[in-house]
């Protein structure tokens, strides 16, 4: 164990027990910065987990004893408007109502050749050429599905985004399309702004251009100086770029990000990809931004432009979070593989940034047993969330069976939820990508998403259960 990892571990070890757990990956890491980095949050994860997973009589979700699922929405039904719910449940934000429920604003990571598109009133439809857009969803205390209606349409491949401190969420687009590919009538790559509660301001949706035209995953808000922090989940060459968006007005408030700012990527001396850090603890100083020269990416991909400095790059940078109380911003590799780009092998990295230190550390890696190895039982976390109950929560995203996996108090990883429906390859259609996970305001209810075909859950049980 080197030096920088035996002063970050902590918990008696942040280290997942593979055997225990049954599952094979290791992680290692300084636990204690993500537990604490949200006030409302518990100090610790479950003892041992939940315990073993029940089989499902129907076939959908495999959950420990106690716990029970609601499917609150399913791609092809039928809406009362007589349109179809689209295909491609990704990245949702959850927020809440004013009974006691949730509003989820979920996003459909269409293009233009998916099975169900994104299909909007024309007032609220950016390109009538593009097929992705987002779905609100308002559920009652009692999780049950009250309505449902597309909010946002016109838009391209709604990865995922992040919320707003005044209660709207971001949507972002994973793609560089510009108008005449792809049959798109508009630039793609943007980000657009939700209203979960007012639908009227949905209307006319106008991109966020001062932010940046990338392969946009996530971002995450600094609610003090409302500094924006994104990600870009490149998967060609060269790696993608870790962003901050510095608004023109600072208080925020709907509608605050259309007045502009200023676009900077992340610039670390002698860092130029995350990928060969390898030792959690790990710890660089001196953090510096650098101006993109063309947000708009006119003519060069904003990664691959011309900067004053290089900037440093990451493999698949998907999700995104802010910790309230450190003040920090936490940050998903998900995954690095030498062929594709990278310099070294990961299977997944969660960064932290202070931004008044200016300095980025590795808080958690997660290596095979094998380094190399193909074993699926587990792949590298995709969105990831803090639960209120101490710990983490990430949704699976890679081959054979896909899972809800977290992490308990001593740092091991054990299986939440297992789906059922299907565990694809990329090689199949049907591809069974968890997605989206996130909690209710009072923390009875956790949500996901199914990513095809599209399934959005509500999980309740014995949340405090000591085992």
């Amino acid at each position: 164990m080197s030096e920088a990892q035996s002063s970050s571990l902590s918990r008696r070890q942040f280290v997942g027990r593979a055997a225990a757990a049954g599952v094979a990956v290791t992680v290692a890491g300084s636990v204690d910065a993500l537990y604490t980095a949200q006030p409302a949050l518990g100090t610790s994860g479950p003892k041992i987990g939940y315990g073993p997973l029940i089989e499902d009589p129907n076939g959908m979700l495999d959950l420990p004893r106690g716990f029970s699922y609601k499917i609150l929405s399913r791609e092809g039904t039928v809406r009362p408007d007589g349109l179809p719910i689209p295909s491609r449940f990704d990245g949702m934000g959850v927020f809440p109502d004013r009974d006691g429920g949730s509003r989820l604003v979920r996003n459909h990571e269409c293009s233009p050749t998916s099975k169900i598109k994104v299909v909007a009133p024309a007032e609220r439809t950016y390109d009538p050429a593009a097929a992705g857009g987002t779905s609100t969803l308002v559920v009652d205390r009692q999780n049950g599905a009250q309505k449902e209606f597309v909010s946002l349409g016109g838009t391209a491949i709604n990865c995922s985004g992040g919320p707003t401190p005044w209660r709207t969420w971001l949507t972002c687009e994973e793609t560089e399309l510009k108008a005449g590919q792809s049959g798109y009538t508009k630039d793609h790559g943007f980000i657009f702004e939700v209203d979960p509660y007012d639908d009227r301001r949905n209307v006319d949706p106008h991109p966020l251009t001062a932010m940046g035209r990338f392969q946009h995953e996530a971002v995450a808000i600094d609610p003090r100086t409302g500094i924006v922090y994104e990600t870009e989940d490149a998967f060609v060459a060269p790696l993608g770029g870790f962003y901050r968006f510095l608004p023109n007005r600072t208080r925020g408030g709907w509608g605050s990000l259309r007045a502009g700012g200023e676009l900077q990527a992340m610039h670390i001396p002698g860092l130029p990809d995350l990928s060969v850090v390898q030792e959690a603890g790990a710890e660089f100083h001196d953090v510096q931004w650098v101006t993109v020269p063309d947000p708009l990416a006119k003519t060069e991909s904003v990664r691959a432009q011309d900067y004053a400095k290089p900037i440093t790059g990451g493999y698949k940078l998907e999700g995104c979070w802010w910790g309230d109380l450190d003040r920090c911003v936490y940050f998903v590799s998900s995954f690095a593989r030498t062929e594709l780009g990278p310099k070294v092998d990961h299977d997944g990295q969660v960064w932290r940034l202070d931004p008044r230190k200016r300095t980025l550390r590795l808080e958690v890696i997660f290596t095979r047993p094998k380094p190399g190895s193909d074993d699926p039982e587990f792949d590298a976390p995709d969105n990831i969330t803090m639960s209120p109950y101490g710990g983490l929560m990430m949704c699976e995203d890679g081959l054979g069976e896909q899972h809800i996996l977290g992490t308990t108090e001593d740092g091991e990883v054990f299986k939440f939820a297992r789906n059922r429906v299907n565990n694809g390859t990329p090689e199949e259609p049907e591809y069974g990508e968890l997605s989206g996970v996130g909690f209710s305001a009072d923390g009875r209810t956790m949500f996901f998403n199914v990513y095809t075909p599209g399934i959005t859950y509500a999980i309740t049980g014995p949340w405090r259960r000591r085992r």
